[in-house]
């Protein structure tokens, strides 16, 4: 291949964003490339043009979100520079991996000796709780955050460059009672970080960030580097942003490559100002290029997506389009209820693997991961197999474990298996005392009523009688309509004393319910659950199963980045997407609109969105006929609609289960009703 001849493989916009400036120190250059545009591949050929004219590839700093696609950029560049006799950049990882390269190499400067260690979550987790309680925290009065919501607070507050009361105004409302306590955790788990050399992952971009604050450091750093390069801009936070200025204060060689309308990601202190202000940061103004050419999707496909993010109230104008052509529309799914809502997703995955496009090549998609809690029941009793991207199975959540091993041990009072793990719920039921009441419900032979005159530890004696209460009832009590919802009332204070984010752990436990009121009995529930469970899940697919093929389960901010030919996202309604969680303010609103565009844009050839009208709602733990209707999205009102196909759903009532039951009648009411007024 001739030297640069590479470029020909490029679109003009691709092409105009690798010449940008030649290769000299070029002034700022924003790239927004649209989803399916080719962004990898664009930000690859740049820094092989780079090196192609001239560039020392040692001089080339590239910084990604993963190390995955810091791989994936420094290989496409190597292959394009193999073919120019040039070669590779060396400066190529995360934000964290070279914030760890050069605080070593400046390890002096920063008061810090080059081997320090690096703390994980885990590690940074557990420091935490050694500190609140060496302070006292936990033996308040009232209850004071576990030590994965304190880190979370801090990490918060750091990357938004936040004050721990902005930061709990923001997302940590009820713990802005703590506010000083917080400062004074804080500022202990700074020194004992410091006494211990060792930094956690925020600690990495804090002490680069402090680094280039002064300026013989900063002069150092920057000089080290004719290129900057950035992916994934949109995904920056305000302290990562505060690095990059530092590095090049006028723009000159800084390229970001991102997607304003793929900002999702403000839960992390992700901020899509960073983004939108860039151009303005530099004097003149950054060069801003736009790929808008789509390989990803159909033409339907994309015009729903444009109609969606264009009704964004701020963004940078882009209309994708594609060569892919296509009769066939979005399809915009009207389901009676979160019943029906699964059977036609079911039915769409099995038709679309008879019609030849694999389990994997089709993704369902929701906004929380318990959203998909009665669908993996479903696909687990119909033998699909599936892989779950972003969060553990509901079954195999903690929080669903506890509320089951309390029905387990309801069902058999000989499963100490159970009965350890419930017991050890209450405070103060360390393993001695659990043991020692177990030992006593055996003694008594196995009466749940015998356990109220077991003495609990004093910790534990104000949620005694409840919890002996709660097995001697559910023992005794001959209807199973109504245990699980028993169980997760008696279970909700201590869920919110054991663990953190209780709102949507107890969503899962909604589910929970809603799918036992579909069995007929309490053994048949546990039963069916431990026989047929749902298959592991993790962030990569397990051993093959049936078919050697699976279906793909995602959250949609796992999905980001990924394509599939079919999509099916669940409940495409106001509550849901937007979240009721996140609705508070405007830019949370915009934020959602974007999700909902980012589901929309992983489909290849087909795209489906349900909106289940009838949502079933609580009172007072217990499932009725008491319902909501909910609304459609308001993302996709009446105005564009005409981009959708429109389809209805009611549940197939024929294939309950319970109909399949030998001896069951059936009788023609109907018919009769006729007569009465032949």
């Amino acid at each position: 291949m001739q030297p640069r001849s590479y470029l020909e493989e490029l679109n003009p916009a691709q092409r105009a964003a690798v010449e940008h400036s030649g290769t000299t120190a070029a002034p700022p250059l924003l790239i927004i490339a649209g989803a399916g545009s080719g962004k990898t591949k664009t930000l690859a050929h740049r820094v092989a043009h780079l090196i192609a004219g001239g560039a020392d590839p040692e001089r080339i700093l590239l910084l990604t979100f993963t190390r995955r696609a810091a791989q994936e950029m420094t290989r496409r560049a190597q292959r394009i520079c193999t073919q120019t006799r040039e070669q590779p950049l060396r400066w190529a990882g995360t934000f964290h991996a070279v914030a760890n390269r050069l605080l070593r190499l400046h390890a002096q400067s920063v008061g810090l000796t080059p081997s320090f260690t690096v703390l994980d979550r885990s590690d940074s987790e557990d420091l935490i709780n050694l500190l609140r309680d060496e302070l006292g925290f936990p033996r308040k009065s009232k209850r004071f955050p576990k030590k994965g919501t304190c880190l979370a607070i801090y990490s918060h507050a750091v990357n938004a460059q936040n004050s721990v009361e902005e930061t709990l105004a923001a997302g940590f409302p009820w713990c802005e009672p703590w506010n000083d306590e917080l400062r004074s955790l804080f500022r202990a788990y700074v020194d004992a970080k410091q006494t211990r050399n060792v930094l956690d992952y925020d600690d990495l971009l804090l002490y680069w960030q402090q680094m280039m604050a002064e300026p013989a450091l900063a002069a150092a750093v920057g000089e080290r580097f004719d290129h900057v390069l950035v992916d994934e801009y949109q995904d920056t936070n305000a302290l990562q942003a505060a690095i990059l200025l530092s590095l090049r204060p006028d723009g000159h060689g800084l390229t970001v490559v991102g997607d304003d309308a793929q900002s999702i990601f403000s839960f992390r202190a992700a901020t899509v100002r960073n983004i939108l202000d860039f151009p303005g940061y530099f004097d003149p103004p950054a060069t801003v290029i736009t790929l808008e050419q789509n390989y990803r999707s159909t033409v339907p496909i994309l015009d729903a997506c444009n109609a969606v993010i264009g009704l964004s109230s701020r963004r940078f104008a882009k209309n994708l389009f594609s060569t892919r052509r296509s009769q066939q529309k979005p399809i915009l799914v009207t389901a009676e209820d979160e019943t029906a809502q699964v059977e036609y997703v079911v039915e769409r995955i099995l038709e679309h693997r008879e019609a030849g496009i694999a389990l994997v090549r089709q993704a369902v998609l929701f906004r929380t991961a318990h959203h998909s809690d009665q669908l993996e029941v479903e696909l687990a009793r119909r033998d699909i197999p599936f892989v779950k991207y972003g969060g553990l199975k509901f079954l195999e959540a903690a929080h669903v474990k506890d509320l089951l091993c309390v029905l387990r041990w309801v069902e058999n009072p000989q499963d100490s298996l159970a009965a350890f793990r419930v017991l050890q719920l209450l405070p103060g039921m360390g393993p001695g005392n659990a043991r020692r009441a177990i030992a006593h419900l055996e003694a008594q032979r196995f009466d749940f009523a015998a356990l109220a005159h077991f003495r609990a530890p004093a910790a534990a004696a104000e949620d005694w009688p409840a919890l002996c209460s709660l097995l001697a009832g559910l023992h005794r009590a001959a209807a199973w309509q109504g245990q699980a919802a028993a169980v997760h009332a008696w279970y909700q204070p201590h869920l919110e004393r054991l663990y953190d984010a209780a709102h949507a752990r107890s969503g899962d436990l909604d589910q929970l319910e809603q799918i036992a009121a579909g069995y007929p009995s309490r053994e048949r529930f546990l039963t069916e659950l431990t026989l047929d469970p749902p298959s592991a899940t993790g962030d990569e697919a397990g051993p093959p199963h049936l078919d050697e093929d699976y279906l793909i389960l995602s959250t949609i901010h796992s999905a980001k980045g990924r394509e599939w030919d079919a999509v099916y996202l669940l409940n495409a309604v106001d509550g849901c997407i937007p979240s009721d969680m996140s609705t508070g303010h405007s830019e949370q609103i915009e934020e959602e609109r974007r999700l909902l565009y980012v589901a929309m844009t992983r489909a290849r050839d087909h795209l489906y969105l349900i909106h289940p009208q009838r949502f079933f709602t609580r009172e007072q733990h217990r499932y009725g006929d008491r319902h909501v209707y909910a609304p459609r999205t308001r993302f996709i009102p009446e105005s564009i609609l005409d981009c959708f196909e429109r389809r209805t759903h009611c549940r197939s009532h024929g294939a309950d289960r319970s109909s399949t039951e030998p001896g069951t009648v059936r009788v023609d009411v109907g018919a009769r009703l006729r007569a009465m007024w032949s």
